[in-house]
Formats: structure tokens, C-alpha cells, sequence
């Protein structure tokens, strides 16, 4: 049990180790805190500048793909202008008379035929080769197909370019023709090209969900790294085209087919996850933090209940025998030649103290509350009190004489009533004025305890009703914290410190009236 002057500091001090340790436990909180989101920032910078890189990297990669479709668009062309050229040169011929030498133009347009690689072949209207070059890719076996007759798989072979049709000397010919073997490697390189570009968007490194889309927007091309299901029905790709437009502006890309495409983004599942993460260990902080106070408020009122319990029962149990003693007493003298005073006032004190008994065992249990007149109880207590004070203190009784009801315990509100009385009596050290009021506004009676003498420090006064803290040197401590105790646990009203300065202190006592 904590007494007197040493008792105070003891608890001043525990009261502040417990603030300290809850203090530290914030600012640890908050440093990690602190330094959880710094790397949280890191880490979703990177995020986004890993995203940014590879939204560069698509602008440029499409950038290239089109540059190369373009290319073999050129090349394409140049093919069909050779192919051309080659027919115009063969209509020259019907320009020169039969059996002319005409070597020498055919050995030069031939030559920049080969010269390309391009591979082609003429025949006639029966489908009979009269020419052909790099077919086969052997000039020996390119020579011995001429005067054979094409299949029709041989002509679908060329349907890919449309056929160049010339007469010369009368005769139909069609020259069908193939890309060249630059051509075609060129275009094994741009369809790998195309490939990769498909997959670098949709399977990229960084694992960005993407949706491409047509120029439509309601039709998929590809995706990649999300949930199909996400957008398998069109209000559902809607919904989710819209949600990932407004966290990132979609690319517009030039397909190799010359169609527009949109590729729409959102953030990494990694970088989400991470946006959550601070507020959700504020939530676990504040948690184990409101946890902790409560298991600290806890552990504190169960340490106050078993020292009030304990307390409560030993005095009990020491008043007990001498209060049965004293009873006997007075039955055995009552018939002695004892006047009647002095066996009037034994009573009075037997009473006192079994009165205090039944207080004092109230405390270990929850007491019963009548509806109960608070002025007359209140006015019965100041009653039996003023006899037993010192003459030097003045009483003014400022209690109406019109019933105030509430539901009390008038036992245990006697006891607050005389607590405050006698630490009244201490600070006015037998000399001053006690006042006590007794008024009904609205809802609530209010019962204020007045005195005259030495105020309570401010520094003190949000202790005084703690266990334990007293001003005085041999005080337990306990008067006040008895009165919250029995006010505002067991009559769920209220006590407080009204006022403290140089002319009086008042005590009120707040109860909910019951009329």
C-alpha cells in the first residue's frame, strides 16, 4: 500500500513510466512507420519508372515495326516495278521485225531479273514455261523447265503477287513472280519482328497487366499478365478499359496490317499491394497500441479491485469482532445503574460502526440502489457530523426542504459525503467554513462541497482521485478514489473538482435524478 508523501511520488512516478513506455511505443510506431513508407516510395518509384521505360520502349518498337512495314512496302513495289520493266522490255521485241538480233536487250533485263533474285516464270496461254529464272534455285534445272508444262499447284505457288500479263509477236504470256531471297529473309525478319512485338507487350518483363484492342475498342487482340475473365463479356471490357484509362493514357499503335491498336495498362500487382501496405500497418500499430492500453487499464483496475476487495474484507472482518463485543456489552449494561446519556451515545457509535462495516463489505460486491430521498441522506450525514467536528468550523446548510429522489445507496453516498467532509476538515486544519448545496436542474441533482483553507495545487489536482495519492503524511490515499469509485462506477454519476483558488475548493457531486 502506498502512504503519505513517498506514496505520492511513487505513483506520480509509475503514472509517468507507464506514459513514457506508451510515448516510446508511439515514436517507434511512427519511426517505422516512417521509414516503411520511404522504402514503400522507393520501391514503387522504381515500379513506375520500370513501367515507364517499357511504355517508352513500345512507342519505339512500334516506332520500328512501322518503319519496317514501310520498308517492305518500298520493296514490295520495287519487286512489281522490275517485273514491269521486264514485260515492257519483252513488248519492245514486237517492235523488231522476226529473226532480229535482239541478244542483247534480253541478256540486259535478264541480268537485272538475276541480279535481284527474283524468282519468276513465263509460260503461255498453255501454261508451257518459255522461261524461268532462280525457280529452282539451279540455273541447270531452271533451263530444263522450259518447254514444260506448269501444274496448277505449280500457279498457286505465285498467287501471292498478281500475275503480269504481255503479248509479244501475238502471243499471250503471263509472268508470274516471287519476292526475292533478300525479300524473303527480310521478311522472315519482319515477321519475327512482329512476333516479338506482340509478345513484349503482352508478356512484358515487368508483368504490367495489358489489354490490346482494336481501333473499335470492343474487340481483344491480345492481353497479357491479367485475368481473362476480367473482360469476358463487352461490359465488362468496357468497365475495365475505362478503369485502366483513367490510372494511364493508352498507346496507340500502327499494326503491320496498317490498323490502329490501342494498348491500355494498369499498375504491377506488386505496386497495388504495396499502396495498401502503410495504411495497413497504421491499422496494426493502432491495434496493438489500443491493446495494449486496454490490457494496461486492465491490469491496473483488476490490481485496484483486489486491493479494494482485500481491504474492504479485512476491515470487515476486524470490526466485526470488537462491534459484537461492544453489543454484548450494552445488553449486559443496560441493566446497571448507567444513565441513559452515556447508553444512548454507545449506541450511536455501534451504529456508526456497523454502519461502517456494511460500507466497508459493499465494496466487494455490487450494492443494491433504492429510490431515496438525496437531501435527507445527505442531511442525516452533516447531522451526525457536526457534533463530532471542531467548534472553530462554521456549517451553512444549504439543503431545500422539498424531497430530491434518485436512485442511490444511501450508505455508500453517506460515506462520499462524509469523506469530503473530513478532508474538508484537513485542509481548513479546524478552523474555516463547510458548506454543502443541494440543487435539481433539469435531469440531474447536484450536491457541491464547499471549504474554506489552502487550495489544492493545479499541478495535483488531476491525481487527487487516484488510489493511492495523498497530501497528507500518514493518509492512505483512498477517500477520494473511494468516492469516484461509489459515484461513478456504482451510481453512474459523477465527481469532480469543480473549483480550487485562495477563498474555497468545491467538490460536485453529479446524480441523475429519478423524478
Amino acid at each position: 500500500m502506498i502512504k503519505g508523501k513517498k506514496g505520492q511520488k511513487n505513483r506520480i512516478r509509475n503514472k509517468r513510466w507507464r506514459v513514457g513506455v506508451i510515448a516510446i511505443s508511439i515514436l517507434m510506431s511512427l519511426v517505422v512507420l516512417l521509414y516503411t513508407n520511404t522504402v514503400i516510395s522507393k520501391i514503387r518509384d522504381s515500379e513506375q519508372e520500370k513501367i515507364t521505360l517499357w511504355v517508352n520502349a513500345v512507342g519505339h518498337k512500334a516506332q520500328l515495326v512501322q518503319a519496317t512495314e514501310a520498308f517492305f512496302r518500298g520493296v514490295d513495289l520495287d519487286e512489281r516495278r522490275k517485273m514491269e520493266l521486264y514485260t515492257q522490255v519483252l513488248n519492245s521485241f514486237n517492235q523488231i521485225a522476226p529473226g532480229s538480233d535482239a541478244d542483247f536487250s534480253l541478256a540486259y533485263i535478264s541480268y537485272i531479273v538475276d541480279s535481284s533474285k527474283t524468282s519468276f516464270v513465263i509460260m503461255n496461254a498453255d501454261s508451257v514455261i518459255t522461261n524461268c529464272s532462280n525457280y529452282t534455285g539451279d540455273p541447270e534445272l531452271d533451263r530444263a523447265l522450259i518447254g514444260t508444262k506448269m501444274t496448277p499447284e505449280d500457279i498457286a505457288s505465285f498467287s501471292r503477287n498478281e500475275a503480269v500479263h504481255y503479248s509479244i509477236w501475238g502471243m499471250e504470256m503471263i509472268l508470274l513472280y516471287k519476292e526475292s531471297e533478300i525479300y524473303e529473309e527480310l521478311q522472315a525478319f519482319l515477321d519475327n519482328l512482329n512476333r516479338s512485338f506482340f509478345s513484349d507487350i503482352t508478356n512484358n518483363s515487368v508483368f504490367v497487366p495489358v489489354i490490346m484492342v482494336d481501333s473499335t475498342r470492343q474487340s481483344v487482340i491480345d492481353f497479357g499478365n491479367i485475368d481473362p475473365m476480367q473482360f469476358s463479356t463487352a461490359e465488362k471490357l468496357a468497365k475495365k478499359l475505362h478503369a485502366m484509362e483513367r490510372e494511364n493514357d493508352p498507346l496507340e499503335l500502327i499494326l503491320p496490317n496498317n490498323q490502329r491498336a490501342y494498348v491500355y495498362y494498369e499498375s504491377t500487382p506488386l505496386l497495388k499491394q504495396m499502396r495498401y501496405l502503410p495504411y495497413l500497418y497504421v491499422l496494426i500499430s493502432v491495434i496493438v497500441l489500443l491493446v495494449s492500453v486496454v490490457l494496461l487499464r486492465t491490469a491496473r483496475s483488476e490490481e485496484e479491485n483486489h486491493m479494494w476487495v482485500g481491504m474492504a474484507k479485512e476491515t470487515a472482518h476486524q470490526l466485526g469482532t470488537p462491534i459484537s463485543s461492544l453489543l454484548a456489552w450494552v445488553e449486559y449494561l443496560q441493566d446497571k445503574p448507567l444513565s441513559e446519556p452515556y447508553i444512548s451515545e454507545i449506541h450511536k457509535d455501534l451504529d456508526r460502526l456497523d454502519m461502517i462495516a456494511r460500507r466497508f463489505s459493499k465494496i466487494g460486491s455490487i450494492p443494491e440502489l433504492k429510490e431515496e430521498n438525496v437531501c435527507e441522506v445527505v442531511n442525516n450525514t452533516l447531522l451526525y457530523l457536526r457534533p463530532r467536528m471542531s467548534k472553530k468550523v462554521s456549517f451553512v446548510n444549504n439543503i431545500p426542504n422539498e424531497p430530491h429522489y434518485a436512485m442511490i445507496n444511501a450508505i455508500l453516498l453517506g460515506w462520499v459525503i462524509e469523506n469530503l467532509c473530513k478532508n474538508a476538515m484537513d485542509a481548513m486544519e479546524g478552523a474555516g467554513t463547510f458548506s454543502v448545496t443541494v440543487s435539481h436542474v433539469g435531469k440531474y441533482i447536484y450536491i457541491d462541497c464547499s471549504n474554506t483553507g489552502r487550495p489544492i495545487p493545479s499541478k495535483q489536482q488531476k491525481y487527487i482521485f487516484e488510489s493511492g495519492y495523498s497530501t497528507k503524511t500518514r493518509g492512505w490515499g483512498l477517500g477520494l478514489s473511494l468516492a469516484k469509485r461509489i459515484i461513478n462506477e456504482y451510481h453512474k454519476g459523477e465527481i469532480s473538482l469543480k473549483s480550487s483558488t485562495q477563498e474555497s475548493t468545491t467538490f460536485r457531486i453529479k446524480l441523475r435524478s429519478s423524478r
